[in-house]
């Protein structure tokens, strides 16, 4: 079974500021899943993203589009 961390208990796992930690989070630099307006983490990912370095994960929130800007996910007005 997954051991799923909180913020706070990551942020003492890394030893990072619990803000750092979100803020990562935010920007797919950790692996990460958002419930409504928390963070929550596997412990078993985390441990694998460490034990890989990988620099950035897979689940990031933002999509970009083809221009390099990020997109908020709403829609141009129509012309």
């Amino acid at each position: 079974m997954a051991h799923i961390m909180t913020t706070k208990e990551l942020s003492r796992y890394l030893k990072l500021h619990e803000i750092t930690i979100c803020k990562h989070a935010a920007q797919g630099k950790i692996p990460a899943i958002r419930i409504g307006r928390v963070w929550r983490f596997d412990k078993d990912v985390i441990d694998d993203w460490i034990r890989t370095g990988q620099n950035e994960t897979k689940a990031v929130r933002k999509s970009k589009s083809k221009g390099g800007k990020e997109e908020s996910g709403k829609k141009k007005p129509r012309k």
